[in-house]
């Protein structure tokens, strides 16, 4: 008879790892385990990468947002272009991109700065951040720093021209 140390299946329980490893598979979980994991799963087509490559290549500056600069269709998109506009961004260096639209835009724009939130803002093809971060920006002056080395804004002189024809100076 073979008699086995006490001590050898303790050592076995408190140290897992003399155990040899195991190996499985997302397939071999149950759906209720497997779904806290699916949002961390990658699903970004190419055909959406390159949609977006190309929007965010599209103008120096480029928003994602809900609805369109006319008619925003949530505060955080209606907050982001008012900033913009008080910023004073050339309307001829901007895009802006409803996401409403397009449901593959609409996820796909989430997972491609990996920004949980629209609008996104792009400027000079780099992720600037969404409606909290142009807030707290434009309150520091950090935004009109960027925007006007970027070279962005609506000149000095068109904007004063434009002022004075309105009636406004």
């Amino acid at each position: 008879m073979i008699l086995r140390h006490p001590a050898s299946s303790v050592l076995r329980f408190l140290r897992p790892s003399l155990s040899p490893p195991t190996r499985f598979s997302l397939q071999q979980l149950p759906r209720h385990q497997l779904a806290p994991l699916l949002p961390q799963i990658r699903t970004l087509s190419t055909e959406i990468r390159s949609a977006i490559d190309k929007a965010v290549s599209s103008a120096p500056v480029v928003l994602f947002m809900k609805g369109t600069p006319e008619t925003p269709q949530c505060g955080f998109s209606r907050a982001s272009i008012q900033i913009l506009g008080l910023q004073g961004v050339d309307p001829s260096k901007f895009s802006a991109f409803n996401v409403l639209e397009d449901q593959g835009l609409r996820t796909g724009i989430k997972e491609y700065s990996d920004w949980p939130t629209i609008p996104q803002l792009y400027v000079d093809k780099e992720f600037v951040g969404g409606c909290d971060i142009l807030m707290s920006m434009h309150q520091s002056g950090e935004l009109s720093k960027l925007l006007e080395d970027k070279g962005v804004l609506v000149p000095a002189d068109t904007a004063e021209a434009s002022s004075k024809e309105d009636g406004s100076s």
